[in-house]
């Protein structure tokens, strides 16, 4: 008996081997590298006539991830078959979502864009906010006096 409870306190002494390497899927974005990526953006969308910079995180098979900044309104925009996360990182601005579309254009696939949303709803978006838009959903970001917003999108793919 006491050989038997010897080795289970010595098994239990043995350290165990962390793994070196992640799981084949798993990323990190720390706090500190999406405020890098975001100051890069800044930079981006300053030069830029849309006022709009964007850098793709990485695209796996059913969700894309990528980091926003916004410095003017967006687009009216549609997706047929993916729906889109939000997670304000800095900044405020109004979403306007729902409603009907009028006079928007086909861009590509499964993709409308432009025109304007009748009887959509508004929500201020603040730092922390997390904001779940459905498939075939109008939705539109205004800045409406804000300098700036800076968002991580998810867009979730296959619907």
């Amino acid at each position: 008996m006491w050989t038997k409870l010897i080795c289970v306190l010595a098994l239990m002494l043995i350290p165990t081997a962390a793994q070196d390497t992640a799981p084949e899927g798993f990323q990190l974005w720390t706090a500190a590298s999406l405020a890098q990526i975001g100051q890069e953006l800044t930079a981006e969308a300053s030069r830029n006539d849309t006022h709009l910079a964007t850098r793709r995180l990485v695209d796996y098979p059913n969700e894309t991830f990528r980091l926003a900044r916004r410095q003017a309104d967006g687009v009216v925009e549609w997706h047929e078959n993916q729906v889109d996360v939000i997670l304000v990182q800095s900044g405020t601005a109004t979403l306007i979502v729902g409603g009907n579309m009028v006079g928007e254009q086909t861009t590509e696939p499964h993709e409308k864009r432009g025109g304007r949303i009748e009887g959509g709803i508004r929500r201020t978006l603040a730092v922390g906010d997390v904001v779940r838009i459905p498939v075939k959903t109008p939705h539109q970001i205004l800045l409406e006096g804000s300098k700036g917003f800076t968002y991580l999108v998810i867009k979730v793919k296959g619907y």
